[in-house]
């Protein structure tokens, strides 16, 4: 399992195009020669960039579910849309979103890449301030929700 953590603000040029910087890239390099799968979060209109062996991890849970269903064909429908394996350049750290994918996100200049433990979201970085600022105010009230079972 690969964790990754910071936040990192990088700047995409018009073509789609971001430069990792030198930290999110180290902490990539063990699984950087087996490729990445890029693709539209479920959640937030963010883009998530997954290590391949841990998108494989993600897709078995996904294939495992009934597949003779209305509502299964309907979210992996919406899941798999866009989806495309990507490479980050080993020497240069850079990353090629794809056009569909930047459009989607509305992937501008000014990007946050955010680590989520096994993936990077990517964002445009006043849509993910404003998703920070309107989920302050249930921060504290989700963390007792979620973590009420751990003791």
């Amino acid at each position: 399992m690969t964790h990754i953590i910071g936040q990192h603000d990088c700047k995409a040029d018009t073509k789609g195009r971001v430069l990792l910087p030198i930290s999110l890239k180290n902490q990539l390099l063990p699984v950087l020669k087996d490729g990445f799968v890029i693709k539209r979060s479920v959640f937030q209109q963010c883009l998530e960039l997954y290590p391949k062996q841990e998108f494989d991890v993600l897709m078995q849970k996904v294939m495992k579910k009934s597949k003779i269903n209305r509502k299964y064909d309907a979210f992996v429908r919406n899941f798999v849309a866009g989806m495309k394996e990507v490479a980050i350049d080993g020497d240069s750290g850079r990353l090629q979103i794809p056009k569909n994918l930047v459009e989607y996100a509305n992937i501008e200049k000014e990007v946050v890449l955010n680590a989520v433990f096994d993936k990077i979201e990517i964002w445009n970085k006043d849509m993910y301030e404003e998703v920070l600022a309107k989920g302050e105010a249930d921060y504290a009230d989700l963390a007792e929700e979620i973590f009420a079972d751990d003791e």
